[in-house]
């Protein structure tokens, strides 16, 4: 019987090499952080997000998918926390950092100032074809991590949770973790049937993930 929300099968030939060659390091380049919608670039492109609690490992899988080990810079700032970076892949997509969420000690109005802005982009992005959510392969789904795919659900965006740091973790527990989260998954319309497991350290999943984007359309 086929699982819900499966794990995503390694690409083909062709659409590996298709991912290959739009993430080759020569393509990807830091364009611009913005903090208000009237900041963004012009939607002449395709666009996908990623967004992810904080420490999730989501600069790291940036920088693992690229090939550039600075392109995407974590950050311990409050300011920085605020900014939606945007990335230029090749010169037909756009690879957007959403800024990382679940910062306990933020400050309420820097947090409503964020909740804002993330609302009016991801309901407002008329190139946006996919959101990816990342989820700590060690911990599963989160409250916080919910809270994010309900507003994708209320966006009506196309959302992809990826598993990160899934080296880090043992079969039998990974397997624990993989249930909970197709259990959460399946409470959210919005979320696309497959599931990407990755590691930025050993590089697992990420020929898959670069095939996704370089396949959408």
């Amino acid at each position: 019987m086929q699982l819900p929300f499966p794990i995503a099968e390694e690409p083909d030939e062709i659409s590996r090499e298709k991912g290959r060659k739009l993430f080759a390091g020569s393509n990807a380049d830091f364009l611009k952080g913005v903090v208000a919608m009237s900041g963004l670039p012009p939607d002449d492109r395709i666009e996908v997000c990623f967004a992810g609690r904080s420490n999730v490992g989501k600069s790291s899988l940036i920088n693992a998918l690229t090939g550039r080990t600075r392109l995407a810079r974590a950050s311990n700032t409050p300011g920085r926390t605020q900014e939606i970076n945007y990335f230029t892949l090749a010169d037909d997509h756009y690879l957007v950092d959403l800024p990382g969420y679940g910062y306990a000690n933020a400050p309420l109005d820097v947090i409503a100032k964020w909740q804002k802005l993330l609302k009016q982009y991801l309901s407002g992005r008329a190139t946006l074809r996919r959101a990816f959510v990342l989820i700590d392969a060690r911990h599963g789904i989160k409250d916080v991590d919910e809270e994010i795919m309900s507003l994708l659900d209320s966006s009506a965006v196309t959302f992809q949770a990826v598993l990160t740091k899934a080296d880090k973790v043992k079969l039998k527990d990974r397997e624990k973790v993989l249930a909970q989260v197709r259990e959460k998954l399946a409470k959210h319309p919005a979320a696309f049937p497959e599931i990407v497991l990755t590691s930025s350290e050993k590089g697992d999943g990420l020929p898959t993930l670069r095939a996704i984007i370089a396949n959408l359309i």
